[in-house]
């Protein structure tokens, strides 16, 4: 599956985007959908996952409240609306896709296809 992701921008502390992920090339609903991110200098981080079907979601403990995954399957898009920013979430942000549902871990390892990433700044 390909993964074609967008919506990243510069906004300020506070302000909101909302980013999403388009597939294509195999039945999207046949997979779970991540997303992660990776600030310069450190390792990529699990954000939000959501199942096939959309009907359960989790989030990194940092995100929780501010991001909110969800999904249309007949749309073939993943979507990440986030409010609130704060500088510390200045990342490329990757949407993932996998074929195994492991609530509570969010390892990259777990995700078979990666898109090619966009660009979240948040300014003070």
């Amino acid at each position: 599956v390909q993964l074609q992701a967008s919506g990243g921008g510069l906004v300020q502390a506070g302000g909101s985007l909302r980013l999403s992920c388009a597939a294509s090339g195999r039945t999207f609903s046949n997979y779970v959908m991540g997303w992660f991110r990776q600030a310069p200098g450190k390792e990529r981080e699990f954000v939000a996952a959501i199942s096939r079907s959309g009907g359960s979601t989790y989030y990194a403990d940092s995100v929780k409240g501010r991001f909110t995954i969800s999904r249309d399957n007949a749309k073939n898009t993943v979507y990440l609306p986030i409010i609130s920013l704060k500088p510390e979430d200045t990342a490329v942000y990757y949407c993932a896709a996998g074929q195994s549902w492991l609530p509570g871990r969010g390892l990259p390892s777990e995700y078979d296809y990666w898109g090619q990433g966009t660009q979240v700044t948040v300014s003070s």
